[in-house]
């Protein structure tokens, strides 16, 4: 396998007496349809073996269609290490990530399955969703790998379209959207948990304080697409959880400049410059506006800060 095409994030081989399953996808959100994949491939395992279950995910990096489509901003769910710890936090023992080169990319169905399944993973049960396609032009197809499964001896599950509770399918896609339109509850439905966002406070203009709404400021990524507005937030400083109301946008009232997120804790004092801080999002509450004059801006704040606390009173923590 050295002289392969491969790049992927080291992982032991199996164990004799470990049955690996291996599920694959790109997994961004790590949100309950992923979290049915495990539980499925973990069932596989344990339908085809008398010893124990490994449950790997097989993800990539960087998202396919962030190498094919460089020059779009792509609004990931959970960045980096992030998605590794949300995979192993809904039910993956392990994840294996696949640098996704042009060589990996032009790697035929029979050599993924050889090279990067057997070879590689030394996958003995494969997990996939339905609609699945694999190698150079994505011209291996779910029915080709259900065929390579019995003709080379591992086996295969094909998982239908995870659906939440209304019918609606549960996709990194559908909940991307929601975000987008500011539908944050129905997002946070699909993820099983609050959407969150992590990164450095950083240095501001201070004009929260001088209106008595001192905020953290972060820079999300480019390619986030969060509804501009006010939001019901949490905000997690070393570990504790404290409750408050954050506002992503361009800042109409004072300048319309670069995006920013501005989170202003509740019944907060400290310092917190330089820290790194996660802050979860509960509810939309409004869209952002540019106010006639200050007063009327500091009236809205105290009620946008009312609604919050409100909402955030009897909501479950993230």
């Amino acid at each position: 396998m050295n002289e392969s095409p491969l790049a992927i994030s080291p992982l032991t081989k199996p164990k004799p007496d470990v049955f690996r399953v291996v599920a694959i996808g790109n997994f961004d959100g790590a949100h309950r349809g992923h979290a049915a994949i495990a539980a499925r491939a973990r069932a596989l395992g344990q339908a085809a073996a008398r010893g124990d279950v490994e449950v790997v995910a097989l993800t990539f990096e960087p998202h396919p269609r962030v190498f094919f489509r460089p020059d779009i901003p792509h609004f990931r769910l959970t960045p980096g290490e992030r998605r590794l710890a949300r995979l192993r936090e809904i039910g993956f023992d392990a994840v294996a990530v696949a640098a996704f080169t042009a060589p990996f990319a032009a790697l035929s169905p029979e050599a993924f399955i050889t090279d990067v399944l057997i070879g590689h993973l030394g996958a003995q049960g494969v997990v996939v969703g339905e609609d699945f396609h694999f190698g150079r032009a994505r011209a291996g197809t779910p029915s080709f790998l259900v065929a390579e499964g019995k003709r080379l001896g591992f086996a295969v599950a094909l998982v239908p379209a995870i659906r939440d509770e209304t019918g609606v399918v549960i996709s990194s896609t559908a909940i991307r959207t929601a975000l987008a339109a500011g539908e944050v509850t129905r997002a946070n439905a699909m993820l099983g948990r609050s959407y969150s966002v992590v990164g450095p406070v950083l240095h501001g203009r201070k004009l929260g304080r001088e209106l008595g709404y001192p905020t953290a400021n972060m820079r999300l990524e480019a390619g986030n697409g969060l509804k501009h507005g006010v939001y019901a937030a949490r905000a997690r400083v070393d570990g504790v959880l404290h409750d408050g109301v954050a506002s992503f946008g361009t800042r109409p009232h004072f300048d319309d400049g670069a995006p920013l997120l501005e989170t202003h804790l509740f019944d907060f004092t400290g310092d917190l410059y330089g820290q790194e801080m996660e802050v979860f999002f509960h509810a939309y509450l409004r869209g952002e506006a540019k106010f006639e004059t200050l007063d009327a801006l500091i009236r809205q704040m105290d009620a946008d800060s009312a609604e919050a606390r409100r909402l955030l009173a009897d909501a479950r923590k993230p």
